[in-house]
């Protein structure tokens, strides 16, 4: 990192930096065939932290509902016999949060072209840091869904305005360098919830929280820590040049306009296939990637010492046995926690493999790779997770093949759409996807619950594995709309 990022003596190089013309901007300092981050100012690197942060903790506040999903659903609706309706309500729930998602990406991608990047991305910030709070007062299933909306539309604001700022701000060369950056830093942020998960598990067990509340309360209270990031924002960051020169030109008038998107074949033609690609992995991880966790705790949470289970699905064959007692709930709170941690190792790695794998062969062969990968990796994890020593090797993998794709969204789709669709175009591929991909999610919870609910009685586990194995079918979509997507390798943003 440079020394001066953060320092109040870069602030005029910075302005200086930023006040000339985006066509001048993107060639400073000039190719000297070293590293990518040598190309950055303090400015530059500025920015890439900011945005970084803010995607970091919005990636956060998602998985610490993802964490604390199923513990608030066995809190919110108890009793005995309920284990069906508890998973189906897991995953409607999470269907709704991603509803909120994407319609949040819709509205806050369009007001990211017309009213600014910065002012947008303190708009969100500040939504899904409160209604993450609000969560915690939850009662029933239903306000605690209606809050995950809520926080939902703030969250899918933050993803395109980060990048396409990102991306207008950083010098050519450095962009998918700086963006694929962007992208694995997220890890940290679900890892710190993984952390929270952990230590909150821990207390548990030693009794700590009998007078506080339990675990998944705490956690969403947590959440609310993002919204001291906007007073950074608001003090430093500036407007894409890119942007402030579409924003005072008065013959642009159609920024952030979805019907101008789609009146140029050019830019609707990218907007569907980003939108397939997109929908492809955000169906994935949310429809199968990440109830793993809740695999895991019906693995672990088995009612007796040690039991073993041989069943057959379509001339398939799995075998299911343990011998390790059953874990109290604290235990399962701390494992689920490291398994988050694994995944995101995993994944940060993964997505660390798209940027440099791009660099090489182009976006189009990388995302080819990747969707079949993701492919034999997640079957791989639902099938085979049986043992605590499995979420070191096989959950890693998963997150690997499954989060190298969101790299390659975060790099890909805003080389796709001019400056002023740039935010619009980006949250249309990264979001419209997620309401396709709650139906997704639903189904997966139909697949679970009544497709392969029979095998409750036999192993808790068993129908959560095959609907996730089925699931895979879903990055097939992806590569099928590759032949159809525009290789950007190489190719200035358009403007």
């Amino acid at each position: 990192m440079h020394p001066d990022a953060f320092s109040s003596t870069a602030a005029p190089v910075a302005e200086t930096t930023a006040q000339k013309p985006p066509t001048e901007l993107a060639q400073l300092p000039a190719h000297d065939g070293g590293p990518w981050w040598r190309l950055l100012t303090s400015y530059h690197w500025f920015v890439l932290i900011v945005a970084a942060l803010g995607w970091l903790f919005d990636c956060m506040d998602q998985q610490l509902f993802i964490l604390a999903r199923a513990p608030a659903m066995s809190a919110l609706l108890p009793g005995p016999g309920l284990e069906a309706q508890r998973d189906f309500s897991a995953s409607l729930a999470t269907a709704i949060f991603i509803v909120g998602w994407a319609t949040g990406g819709l509205i806050f991608g369009v007001l990211g072209d017309r009213v600014g990047r910065v002012r947008v991305m303190v708009w969100t910030i500040l939504i899904y840091s409160a209604c993450t709070g609000l969560t915690a007062l939850s009662v029933s299933m239903w306000d605690f869904s209606f809050y995950r909306f809520v926080t939902g539309l703030g969250v899918g604001g933050q993803f395109a305005v980060g990048v396409s700022l990102v991306a207008e701000v950083m010098p050519d060369r450095a962009r998918p360098f700086a963006l694929g950056l962007l992208q694995a830093l997220s890890a940290i942020g679900n890892i710190s919830a993984a952390l929270i998960n952990m230590g909150l598990g821990q207390m548990e067990t030693a009794g700590a929280l009998q007078n506080v509340g339990p675990p998944w309360r705490l956690m969403f209270v947590i959440g609310v820590v993002p919204a001291l990031l906007v007073l950074l924002i608001i003090r430093r960051l500036k407007e894409p040049e890119r942007w402030k020169a579409i924003a005072a030109d008065g013959t642009v008038v159609k920024r952030g306009s979805l019907a101008d998107l789609f009146a140029d074949p050019r830019w609707r033609r990218n907007a569907i296939v980003g939108m397939i690609l997109g929908c492809s992995g955000v169906i994935a991880l949310w429809g199968i990637g990440f109830f793993s966790f809740d695999l895991f705790r019906k693995v672990f949470a088995a009612q007796s010492s040690g039991w073993n289970y041989t069943g057959e699905l379509s001339g398939l064959s799995i075998h299911v046995s343990t011998t390790s007692p059953p874990l109290s709930k604290g235990q399962l709170t701390f494992w689920v926690g490291v398994q988050s941690v694994m995944l995101n190792l995993g994944g940060a790695l993964g997505i660390y493999f798209f940027s440099v794998l791009t660099h090489y062969v182009g976006r189009r062969p990388a995302f080819a790779v990747c969707f079949v990968l993701a492919i034999l990796g997640t079957a791989g994890a639902f099938w085979f997770l049986h043992s605590l020593t499995d979420i070191f090797w096989l959950i890693p993998l998963m997150g690997f093949v499954q989060l190298s794709l969101f790299g390659g969204y975060a790099i890909y789709f805003p080389e796709l759409f001019p400056t002023r669709l740039r935010s619009t175009g980006t949250s249309f591929c990264y979001n419209v996807g997620r309401y396709i991909a709650a139906a997704g999610v639903l189904f997966q919870g139909v697949l679970t619950s009544w497709m392969f609910g029979g095998y409750y009685g036999q192993d808790q586990s068993l129908p959560l594995r095959y609907a996730g194995v089925a699931m895979c079918a879903v990055f097939l979509l992806g590569l099928l709309a590759l032949p159809f997507a525009p290789e950007t390798k190489g190719r200035p943003l358009p403007d």
